[in-house]
């Protein structure tokens, strides 16, 4: 086994995790040699045409695996997710096809606009051809369940937390003022999740998958990039394929400091279950003072100013959107 851990300790475990999956997926064995990828909660390893993920310990308290495998299916049937080719909805085991000549994407990877471009392309083809998941991302209700999780363990949260909570909460008013039909989305959009072929990006790992406000999406990967303003624009018009409403940039603009909210939570709960793949306090509060910064800005606030101002009929999502059909772009 390549690269398995920093400590004999972690090398035997993962390799007890590794041989009890390969008894469960027999076509694995003489598939080649494992190679240990990339992952902050799970296990990824390459076996020559095959990845192989072993869900990471503790995952199961916030991940619906049935509801990730119906949407694994459906964005590959779409021709967006790699082909999953074995999955087991009871714990998350799954093998999926390895992407020769593809580049696993970074911050830095995508600095090119190109790739860029090719982003925005693949969540219009994931939001507009892909069949409806089999639930819908709630967002404000996963901040109450992470926040009720925490309260169980008895974590801290990061100081402040309560006045950035009321100022989401006003965020929330004016997503609801303006409601969207939710569309398949993959709403975990990390750089890493994207992988480029030079022609395609295909966007991969659907654990918390869902349908939702496609700005979701776009948001979030600004944030995980640390994408510019320029770069920002070249996401938006290549997803809109034009120009770009300013609706749905202000939506955007909302959801980017709202992802950072909900990772918050998150990065707290990864670090309360001692997950060892990174300081997850430390990228827990990374995350929140980027949030704040973000809401006192007058994007921000000229953000909630504009969907207050449009008077539409309010949802009846509990998401900041709703399933109401909208005006076709």
């Amino acid at each position: 086994m390549t690269d398995v851990g920093d400590s004999p300790e972690a090398k035997t475990d993962l390799d007890q995790r590794l041989q009890s999956a390969i008894d469960r997926v027999p076509f694995l064995r003489n598939a080649g040699e494992p190679v240990r990828l990339g992952g902050l909660t799970n296990v990824n390893v390459r076996f020559g045409d095959f990845v192989l993920r072993i869900p990471g310990v503790g995952t199961g308290e916030y991940i619906d695996r049935g509801l990730e495998h119906v949407a694994a299916n459906r964005a590959a049937a779409a021709g967006v997710n790699v082909s999953v080719l074995f999955f087991d909805p009871d714990d998350g085991l799954m093998v999926t096809k390895f992407l020769h000549g593809a580049t696993t994407m970074s911050p830095h990877a995508f600095l090119d606009t190109g790739a860029i471009a090719r982003a925005g392309q693949a969540f219009r083809r994931l939001h507009t051809t892909t069949q409806p998941f089999a639930s819908n991302f709630s967002l404000f209700a996963m901040i109450d369940d992470y926040k009720s999780l925490l309260a169980s363990k008895n974590a801290t949260l990061p100081e402040g937390y309560s006045r950035a909570q009321s100022t989401a909460d006003s965020a929330r008013r004016a997503l609801m003022a303006n409601p969207v039909a939710f569309v398949p989305s993959h709403c975990d959009p990390l750089c890493e999740n994207f992988l480029d072929t030079g022609a395609q990006m295909f966007i991969v790992d659907y654990e918390y998958a869902a349908n939702n406000d496609p700005m979701w999406d776009l948001g979030d990967l600004s944030v995980e990039g640390g994408f510019t303003a320029a770069q920002d624009q070249v996401l938006l018009h290549a997803y809109f394929d034009g120009d770009v409403p300013a609706v749905d940039q202000a939506r955007m603009v909302l959801y980017k400091a709202l992802c950072d909210l909900l990772w918050t939570l998150w990065g707290v709960i990864q670090h309360v279950n001692n997950n060892p793949a990174d300081d997850f306090w430390a990228y827990a509060t990374g995350r929140f003072d980027r949030c704040t910064t973000l809401m006192a800005t007058t994007e921000f606030t000229a953000s909630i100013d504009l969907l207050v101002s449009l008077t539409v009929p309010a949802a009846h999502g509990d998401n900041g959107g709703g399933h109401e059909e909208r005006p076709s772009r």
